[in-house]
């Protein structure tokens, strides 16, 4: 067996569909299916069923995923053996992500990588750009993005899918009146105001805002509608969705560094550690 083929079953595991699956390897939709398919043939079984347009694994495929599981664990304990246990952890770290993310899925994992490395002196900058990398006044950055700087390393951890999300009160209403939907004018990040124009044909917007905190602040008040990562909208009960995410609006989640940094190993180790805790959320990260 190519052993690259209980990784792509582990991917549409945990991501639930092939084109999620496809985005987290960064091949094409068509690699993934057709590497599946020869898999099936070459074993005879089939791996994955369609059900609630989601994939789930049949019970040969849960062996594949086990197996790919092992597989996974000793790689990133041979990445783990790389960095020396001479070097001690102890020192600053400076980590630049965007808001959404800082305030909510990433901020139990700092506070668990603060638990386990107490020596580490953990500093988070919220910014929407990568300057702040590139100038090395960070150390590492945690970025949505489908193409990530060239001068940058790293890997594409997870998945991220986004749909349109607004208050139950305002959807409530909007249904019974069948009025069009007031979007709100969101510039937080470049691929939600790219989204909102092409999805509400509007110039202008009455309220309009350039951090996420406040769009969502402007959703519970049921001022309109607005792009939403799923982790933050269905976590969210005064929320709903408008529709059902779309894949050409997922995003990867990127752990980049400069390339000198690479040999830093205050930053392998929260790489890794980062890494591991979001794959751990990745049903969550791309729900069906």
């Amino acid at each position: 067996m190519n052993w690259d083929d209980p990784k792509i079953i582990l991917a549409v595991a945990r991501c639930g569909t092939v084109s999620g699956a496809a985005k987290q390897l960064n091949v094409q939709h068509s690699t993934v299916s057709r590497r599946v398919k020869s898999l099936e043939k070459q074993l005879g079984t089939n791996l994955l069923r369609r059900k609630n347009g989601a994939y789930e694994l049949t019970r040969a495929g849960k062996k594949i995923e086990a197996a790919a599981l092992k597989i996974e664990k000793e790689i990133a304990a041979i990445d783990g053996a790389l960095v020396s246990d001479a070097v001690p952890m102890v020192g600053p770290l400076r980590v630049t992500t965007i808001n959404s993310l800082a305030s909510t899925i990433l901020m139990p994992i700092f506070g668990a990588f603060s638990r386990e490395y107490p020596e580490i002196d953990l500093h988070v900058m919220v910014s929407n750009d990568t300057v702040s990398l590139t100038n090395r006044e960070a150390d590492v950055a945690i970025r949505l993005s489908n193409a990530p700087p060239e001068n940058m390393i790293g890997k594409r951890v997870v998945t991220i899918a986004s749909t349109v999300y607004g208050s139950v009160e305002y959807l409530s209403r909007h249904r019974l009146s069948k009025s069009p939907l007031k979007w709100l004018g969101v510039s937080c990040c470049g691929f939600h105001k790219s989204w909102t124009k092409e999805s509400s044909n509007a110039t202008t917007h009455q309220f309009n805002c350039d951090d996420a905190l406040l769009t969502l602040a402007a959703l519970h008040e049921g001022m309109g509608v607005s792009y939403l990562p799923c982790f933050v909208g269905d976590a969210d009960a005064r929320l709903e969705r408008y529709c059902k995410p779309d894949a050409r609006h997922a995003l990867g989640l990127w752990i980049l560094s400069h390339p000198e940094s690479k040999s830093n190993a205050r930053l392998s180790v929260f790489r890794k550690f980062v890494a591991d805790a979001l794959k751990k959320e990745q049903r969550t990260l791309f729900p069906a």
